[in-house]
């Protein structure tokens, strides 16, 4: 029993000077930079294009890496000695992720609020200010991290904040939120995953055709998800067919032999899913043979009532 009393005081010794130090007792270790290259959109090319701008390179901040962003994102590689292939990967996201506190002003303060936004909800000002709705909003998130909790966005900061998923923004009408197999809140992906499929949700929205039912992604940090075993590193979103009455948001689910299956509808957001992420699709899994055979999308067993996309 002494021994115990003394485990269980030198325990509460360690985690009082744990939580002193603003040391949380857990954190993400899966959390790391993530790979973002030509093709790719979202919220993550949103805080590149600040991070450059703020670096003294002139981009459009547009949130897609098109010529212009790998172009500066390459000068800006050969001027930190860094290998110049426009591949946005660990070496160049910690050259770029200065640290910033409260009282500094400028591009790399507005990459953060974005990020912020993006990813957990803050509310704020996309102005460049770092003020006190930042610092708290930086100290909130680095809480929700597990790592140090003092309000200053250093590389730790900027590591977990740009590998944390992202939420699919339902709020623009273009999508409605289906969970068939009861994960409510399993509609989180990377921040690419999450920016090209909205975007290709827009385009779609375009058509005519009705908003995009999506069904899983993932969750808020990845891990197991009841179901879907691929499911599980942010990359992969399940999406329903379309059907000729434009009501997959509000009707019964179909699957490709369905006489209420829209193939023209289905086939024109296959070919938008794949634009808007160019060189970023591994595949898509969707029985419809016709579409099989037009290199659309590949063949799976269970996949005849929705296309499972897996970007990359």
């Amino acid at each position: 029993m002494r021994q115990l009393a003394r485990l269980i005081t030198l325990f509460t010794a360690l985690t009082g000077l744990l939580l002193a130090a603003g040391l949380p007792a857990h954190a993400f270790p899966q959390a790391a930079f993530p790979l973002t290259s030509s093709g790719n959109r979202g919220t993550d090319v949103v805080a590149l294009q600040h991070l450059l701008a703020a670096h003294g390179r002139t981009v459009t901040v547009d949130g897609v890496f098109g010529t212009g962003t790998r172009s500066a994102t390459v000068s800006f590689q050969q001027s930190k000695g860094l290998t110049a292939d426009g591949i946005v990967g660990p070496a160049t996201w910690s050259a770029l992720a200065v640290t910033v506190r409260q009282g500094d002003n400028g591009p790399a303060v507005k990459a953060l609020q974005a990020l912020l936004n993006a990813k957990r909800s803050a509310g704020l000002t996309v102005d460049g200010a770092f003020g006190p709705a930042t610092h708290t909003a930086v100290r909130t998130f680095q809480s929700h991290a597990g790592i140090g909790v003092d309000g200053v966005a250093g590389p730790t900061t900027w590591k977990n904040l740009l590998w944390h998923y992202e939420n699919i923004n339902f709020g623009a009408g273009t999508m409605c939120a289906q969970s068939p197999d009861g994960n409510a809140n399993a509609h989180w992906a990377t921040a690419g995953a999450v920016g090209q499929l909205e975007a290709a949700a827009t385009a779609f929205a375009t058509t005519g055709n009705g908003r995009l039912p999506v069904g899983d992604a993932g969750f808020e940090h990845g891990g197991d998800i009841p179901g879907h075993a691929s499911h599980e590193t942010g990359m992969d979103i399940d999406v329903w067919p379309i059907r000729t009455d434009s009501a997959q948001c509000t009707a019964a689910r179909i699957t490709w032999q369905s006489t209420a299956y829209d193939r023209a509808a289905t086939r024109r957001l296959v070919q938008e899913i794949r634009a808007k992420a160019p060189g970023h699709i591994d595949l898509i899994f969707f029985n419809d043979p016709q579409l099989i055979a037009e290199g659309l999308t590949t063949s799976y067993p269970n996949h005849d009532n929705h296309l499972h996309i897996r970007y990359r």
